[in-house]
């Protein structure tokens, strides 16, 4: 399946969201996906990864996470200047922003043509967190979180009752949370308590937990792993497949 690209600049209430639209070449409708990236935004991995799940039939959506912190189109390199300054964004937007940047992303896909109105989401690193982030919208029928970061943490900022994990009541979808056990960031202790908090709710969700490191879907640099990666990529082909069609 061939792929088009266009960019569509966002009103939100922090200001103007730059976001990427990978989907279909050619006339159809297609099942949305909010996909959220690193702290990097939309570098060359993550842009190969949203026009491979384009590949199969969706509309994926890539917003700029930091919109508000950085000039339109920052990229981000994968270098400690690069790493550095996407820790001091994440660190320094609060995170009722991502609820409104879901909003407005949500909003426009239901105006288009070219969407179902099926929506879904997906992310790596810290964009697994704000996938799961999404999932608190009503109309996200399902999310891929890939070693979703801070979920056990106050790293993001936050007001009180406000974090992530204490919103699980407004998850409606099925969840699939996959992680890598050699994840430094995310260590066993970190993962036990988010397993033991969704378990306590009523919520369907897929835990898988690989041999693999941190990154490990990034199609580049020493972590990545194809394997592993392939079969992330399945799990959530099989569970947007069963969701959002």
């Amino acid at each position: 399946m061939n792929i088009q690209s266009h960019i569509v600049d966002l009103n939100t209430p922090s200001g103007v969201m730059r976001t990427y639209i990978h989907r279909p070449a050619g006339e159809g409708r297609f099942p949305a996906i909010l996909f959220y990236s690193e702290i990097f935004q939309q570098t060359g991995p993550i842009e190969r990864a949203a026009r491979f799940m384009a590949g199969h039939g969706y509309a994926v959506l890539v917003p700029e996470v930091f919109h508000e912190l950085n000039p339109i189109g920052t990229v981000l390199g994968y270098d400690d200047a690069g790493r550095d300054k996407g820790n001091a964004d994440k660190a320094a937007k609060d995170v009722q922003g991502y609820d409104t940047d879901n909003r407005a992303m949500i909003e426009y896909v239901k105006q288009q043509s070219w969407c179902t109105g099926d929506i879904g989401a997906m992310g790596f690193c810290i964009g697994g967190h704000l996938a799961f982030r999404a999932a608190l919208q009503p109309e996200v029928k399902s999310t891929a979180c890939f070693y979703a970061t801070d979920l056990h943490t106050q790293v993001i900022p936050n007001k009180p009752g406000q974090h992530s994990m204490e919103k699980l009541d407004h998850i409606k979808g099925e969840l699939l949370m996959i992680w890598g056990k050699q994840d430094p960031h995310i260590p066993a202790a970190g993962r036990a308590e988010v397993y033991a908090k969704l378990n306590t709710t009523d919520i369907k969700f897929t835990w898988h937990e690989f041999n693999g490191q941190h990154a490990f879907m990034r199609d580049e640099g020493d972590r990545y792993d194809p394997q592993l990666a392939s079969i992330g990529y399945q799990l959530a082909l099989q569970m947007f497949g069963r969701t959002l069609r």
